[in-house]
This record gives C-alpha cells, sequence and structure tokens, in this order.
C-alpha cells in the first residue's frame, strides 16, 4: 500500500499535472500550426511557384515507383521515394513553431522583468511598533 500512496502523491505533485496540461496544449497547438502549415502557407507557396502541391513532391528511388504519382502515399505503396516537398513542409512546421514559442517566451520574460522591477511594498509596522512609536514621540516632546 505503501507505494500506491508514494505513486498518488508524485502525480498529484502540481509539476507533474502541469506537465500533463502542457503537454496536452502542445500538442493541440502543434495541431493548429500544423493546419496552418498545410491549409494556408503551402498552398500560397505552390501557388507563386507553379500551382504546385509541395506534400506531394518526391523523388522516386525505385523502377517500380514511376514519376508523377498523384500523390507520395501512392508512391510510398510502391517503392522508397526522397519525399523532399514533405520535409520542406515539416521544416516550415518547425520553424514556425518554434518563432512562435520564442515569442511566447519573450513575452513571459518582459513580464517578470517587469515584476521584478517594481518595488516591493514597505513593510507595514505592527501595532507593537506603533505603540513604541507613539511611547517614544511622547518621551521626545516632554524634553
Amino acid at each position: 500500500m505503501g507505494m500506491i500512496k508514494e505513486f498518488k502523491e508524485f502525480a498529484m505533485k502540481g509539476n507533474v499535472v502541469d506537465l500533463a496540461v502542457g503537454v496536452i496544449i502542445g500538442a493541440a497547438f502543434g495541431k493548429i500550426v500544423d493546419s496552418l502549415i498545410k491549409d494556408i502557407v503551402m498552398p500560397v507557396i505552390g501557388k507563386i511557384v507553379g500551382n504546385v502541391d509541395f506534400s506531394n513532391l518526391y523523388v522516386p528511388l525505385s523502377e517500380k515507383v514511376p514519376a508523377g504519382l498523384a500523390t507520395l502515399e501512392e508512391a510510398r505503396k510502391l517503392g522508397p521515394v526522397l519525399a523532399w516537398g514533405n520535409f520542406i513542409t515539416i521544416v516550415l512546421n518547425f520553424l514556425i513553431l518554434a518563432f512562435v514559442i520564442f515569442l511566447m517566451v519573450k513575452a513571459i520574460n518582459k513580464l517578470r522583468r517587469t515584476e521584478e522591477a517594481k518595488p516591493a511594498p514597505a513593510p507595514q509596522p505592527s501595532a507593537e511598533e506603533k505603540l513604541l512609536t507613539e511611547i517614544r514621540d511622547a518621551l521626545v516632546a516632554r524634553r
């Protein structure tokens, strides 16, 4: 029973829960960026380059794979291919994701610096300190 209790304490610590939330949000954010690349950025780049779908660009590495099949998946079923268009898409996905994370970390660091720069509030004197100050001031006034 001791090990189950230890595991429960470990799993319920704030760091583990925060990590789980971060992984879930990160996965969802990754899907958003992936969609941004596949559905918005790459079609625009393909249109600029000449109506090219980058995700289906490949070089056949076998005689079994004819050049110019409709999709990369069809070509992969027939044999090995060098999927350079898919690689470019994934690299762009990574670069955009890394840039967004950089901007988020930069903003968080800026917020931290402004919090650290704020002066700490002056400590409020306790009731005893107030009373002692009044006594001191009264004694000084009698002189």
